[in-house]
């Protein structure tokens, strides 16, 4: 497979109280990227255990191609409580299978032929997959200009100064929700200002191709240098959001690699996460509607 497009880092179970799921940014981003027609690839791991093996044959039955490296580690679980108001709280265990991605000749060889890749800051949070999505990084080619999308989750404390200024250094697109900008502008020291003033003060500091801005119900925005798109987030009625922001960013960045431009790349995001919130679960099949 030549240009791939990858999604990296964890692979996990999420333990609801009706029973488990299976969860991590980095597969729903590569599995509608596949339903998109590009050829993509997830890069995590499992341990030796029957969780590792119910995610090998969850991917190879959507036949999404994947490079899962097996570990002296059980496979990352999130324990998942809805508390007296509702809320649903999470436990993401620590010490987990996707912590200790371990960096291999074939995820380099699969990193010389990446055109794409999307990782968060929740895999950072160990510093073995920290140092494998760097290594990764680094390895890729630059020969053919390509996209490097830093999609900031802030998950329980998992995340730090450092980690996030690192990342936003290294990459060329940047997505984050409203709720992370008012967080990541107070720790880089600029909280007074109204969201698109530190929209655009983050994409001129690390000279970013693109800023991404989700606000929910609110609408989302694409920065880029002198410009910005707004599209309205449409009424559907909702079975669950899990994954949609994952959708969103798979669409955005299949339709840029299919030569879109950025007005009609966030459209069809807005339009495909805006579907996959009507969908129960992360990775509903997409109508040809959406696709074409």
């Amino acid at each position: 497979m030549k240009d791939l497009v990858v999604g990296m880092g964890e692979a996990l179970w999420d333990m609801l109280p009706e029973g488990k799921k299976i969860g991590g940014a980095p597969a729903n981003f590569a599995y509608h990227v596949k339903q998109f027609g590009l050829d993509s690839c997830v890069i995590s791991a499992v341990g030796n255990d029957d969780l590792g093996n119910e995610i090998v044959d969850n991917f190879d039955t959507k036949q999404l191609n994947h490079n899962i490296e097996r570990v002296a580690y059980p496979t990352g679980t999130v324990q998942v409580e809805i508390d007296q108001a509702g809320v649903p709280v999470y436990d993401i265990k620590e010490n987990v299978a996707w912590d200790n991605i371990p960096y291999t000749a074939k995820i380099e060889n699969i990193a010389q032929r990446t055109r794409a890749v999307c990782f968060g800051s929740l895999a950072q949070r160990n510093v073995v997959s920290r140092n494998t999505i760097n290594r990764f990084l680094d390895a890729m080619p630059d020969d053919n200009d390509p996209l490097v999308v830093f999609d900031v989750n802030l998950r329980q404390g998992f995340y730090n100064k450092d980690i996030l200024c690192n990342s936003m250094k290294r990459c060329n697109i940047l997505k984050i929700n409203d709720e992370e900008l008012v967080t990541v502008s107070r720790m880089f020291g600029y909280p007074g200002i109204d969201l698109q003033d530190k929209c655009w003060i983050l994409l001129g500091k690390y000279n970013l191709k693109m800023l991404i801005l989700t606000c929910g119900i609110n609408g989302s925005y694409v920065f880029t240098p002198g410009n910005v798109s707004f599209q309205p987030t449409p009424r559907v009625e909702v079975a669950d959001t899990v994954g949609a922001g994952d959708s969103f960013t798979a669409a955005f960045i299949s339709s840029i690699l299919l030569g879109k431009p950025i007005t009609e790349a966030h459209r069809k995001a807005v339009e495909t996460s805006a579907y996959v919130c009507t969908q129960a679960g992360a990775m509903p099949i997409l109508p040809e509607s959406i696709l074409k």
